[in-house]
């Protein structure tokens, strides 16, 4: 019996539906995730929440697809917006499919390239639009820019336009990723090795193996994103004084403490060696916007965030991390909104906190509704927590923001 289609199905239908599609019992597929029967039964039914992204890889490994298979979800008509961002995807993708460095850029374009200095400018401009959440707008930005800083790297300033293309489609995978799209991450992800490789540049090199690495992990493959993490951390160990180098290799530190939770979750001992590693060169650092990553302490402390929000973690020693964490020590929307969202996963888990849940979640949505609207994280904490507010009613505020969403129970 297939599951019944509705204007806004949830992950659990979804999940039912591949398991039917492939002949499966329910028995069968939960064995195959590692999970209990009860729970996968329960996350079909939409009784348990599947906002866990260990546990969401797991279930999409079983299933063999990926976690964005299950957790796609329709954008609000009302918010035009992410609409737009969304609409810019195929852009984006095509331009990174094009700018293949084995092959010269289009034969037009060079007479009408910008100037680099130009380029660089808009770089930042589309950077910055990414900082800010608003997706939609550095999606319009980001394809000619990418073609035309490939179409520069057969000019007289290679190099130049090589570390600026690094640059972009480091953007453009950060892009792709927090809009869902993950696969189209990996290719913007080993575009960015291309560019990197063809610099030389180590640091570069770091950048772009984070990049693939934070694509892997959102894919969930979290083998993968700790072998091109620690493989990066270790090339980088030489070059460590180089501008960039200890930000790169703390970035690195913390997927790899990520990564290492997703594969195993119980070698709690490695990940916090990797999480102490990154708070080190934290500490020694400080806060820096070095090359977009914003590596520093509050970043270690966001990571840690999310780390303990999800399984195998403590979701009460999150929300005391986050007690200590002043989000705006990062000037960047898109790293705040993680501490938003990934504390009220955190609370929503505890219970007994759904007050402060929402209005993180509301805070989340006034920094950064493009982000929030296509988030599958947020969208089922939203609903877990519209669940038990129908059954004590009122609410008003959450379900204006699920309303927003599409979100119902």
């Amino acid at each position: 019996m297939t599951p019944r289609p509705t204007a806004d199905p949830g992950i659990g239908e979804r999940i039912r539906a591949r398991r039917l599609l492939r002949g499966w019992s329910m028995r069968y597929a939960a064995s195959r995730a590692g999970i209990s029967h009860a729970t996968w039964s329960r996350i079909e039914r939409g009784r348990q929440a599947a906002d866990n992204r260990f546990m969401l890889a797991d279930i999409a490994a079983a299933l063999e697809c990926s976690p964005a298979d299950l957790a796609g979800m329709p954008v609000p008509a009302t918010d035009r917006a992410a609409a737009a961002a969304l609409a810019g995807v195929d852009g984006i993708r095509r331009a990174l499919i094009d700018i293949d460095l084995a092959e010269p850029g289009a034969e037009s374009a060079a007479d009408l390239t910008p100037p680099l200095a130009e380029l660089a400018r808009t770089l930042s401009l589309a950077d910055a639009l990414r900082q800010a959440c608003d997706y939609a707008g550095a999606a319009r930005l980001l394809p000619a820019l990418l073609r035309d800083l490939h179409a520069e790297t057969a000019g007289p300033e290679r190099g130049r336009a090589l570390r600026l293309l690094c640059d972009a489609t480091f953007v453009a995978s950060s892009v792709l990723r927090n809009l869902g799209h993950v696969t189209d991450a990996w290719v913007g992800g080993e575009r960015c090795r291309e560019a990197a490789e063809a610099t030389g540049d180590p640091v570069l090199r770091g950048l772009a193996a984070s990049t693939l690495a934070n694509a892997a992990i959102a894919c969930g493959s979290y083998q993968r994103a700790l072998t091109l993490a620690e493989r990066a951390a270790e090339d980088l160990q030489g070059h460590f004084a180089r501008p960039g180098g200890a930000e790169t290799l703390g970035s690195l530190h913390l997927i790899s403490a990520y990564a290492n939770r997703g594969r195993d979750r119980d070698r709690l001992d490695e990940s916090r060696a990797y999480l102490a590693e990154a708070a080190e060169l934290a500490r020694r650092t400080g806060e820096t916007t070095t090359m977009g990553m914003f590596f520093g302490p509050t970043n270690v402390a966001i990571w840690r965030i999310s780390m303990e929000a999800d399984l195998g973690g403590d979701p009460a020693r999150a929300a005391e991390i986050a007690r200590h964490t002043t989000p705006a020590a990062i000037a960047a929307g898109f790293r705040q909104v993680f501490y938003y969202v990934d504390t009220a996963r955190a609370l929503t888990q505890l219970g007994g906190r759904d007050e402060a849940a929402i209005r993180l979640l509301l805070t989340a949505e006034r920094l950064a509704p493009q982000h929030v609207h296509t988030s599958a994280d947020v969208r089922e904490s939203a609903r877990t927590l519209l669940e038990r507010s129908n059954v004590r009613a009122g609410g008003a505020e959450l379900r204006g923001l699920c309303e927003r969403m599409r979100v119902a129970v």
